[in-house]
């Protein structure tokens, strides 16, 4: 069984290590733990070792857990980093306060419709689908300036790119082509790595990570 505290300090030391390399600053990245498909019982220990920001996949999911614990660590932050439905932008505005899979003109229309109703502003990363995979969501790399236009024009705060690279392939060239592509279009963050490879990512230049295993042990 993975011990949270530890697990948690050893990818923030990995973390650091990379970032040393690169001559980054460590701060500049932001560890999202990804806590889908774990009940609220192995996330407290990692609320209480220190972890402040948590990924979900799912709009239900994060509603059925997410608001008790919340309620009881109000400085936590959530992410979305699953696909979102347009009829769940409300649900999703409401919950989460970054969004990291905004990949299409009708998700943008819905965000910024829910965005209006709620009177607030949640960031978001427009999701690419970085090695052109067809059974993966995201953006077509072609049409990421068009969207990202549509998503200023809709008064979205688009705040970086996210990319899920193919699996079973060497990451480092997916990742320098988000980052190509950030730079190519004014963007500054960059979600990107998982367990495998958040090293990797944060070598080139990974704002976020989305870590799941490596903190919480395989789902079993």
């Amino acid at each position: 069984m993975v011990q949270p505290a530890s697990a948690l300090n050893d990818v923030r030391e990995s973390i650091a290590k990379a970032a040393k390399i690169a001559k980054r600053d460590p701060a500049d990245v932001e560890l999202v733990a990804i806590s889908k498909m774990h009940p609220a019982e192995r996330i407290v220990p990692l609320i209480d070792a220190g972890q402040r920001v948590f990924g979900e996949n799912r709009v239900q999911e994060a509603q059925a857990k997410w608001p008790a614990l919340v309620e009881a660590n109000p400085d936590i932050a959530l992410h979305l980093v699953g696909q979102l439905q347009s009829n769940k932008a409300d649900d999703a505005v409401a919950l989460f306060d970054c969004i990291h899979s905004l990949d299409r003109v009708s998700l943008v229309k819905a965000l910024a419709r829910a965005m209006d109703r709620a009177g607030q502003q949640v960031p978001c990363f427009v999701q690419v689908n970085i090695g052109a995979e067809n059974q993966k969501g995201g953006c077509a790399i072609a049409d990421v300036p068009a969207l990202l236009d549509q998503a200023r024009s809709a008064d979205l705060p688009v705040i970086g790119l996210m990319c899920v690279p193919p699996l079973g392939v060497e990451p480092a060239p997916f990742f320098a082509l988000l980052a190509k592509i950030a730079g190519d279009n004014g963007i500054a963050g960059l979600s990107m790595g998982m367990s495998s490879d958040f090293e990797t990512a944060v070598m080139l230049g990974a704002t976020h990570v989305r870590v799941g295993s490596a903190l919480f042990g395989e789902r079993g």
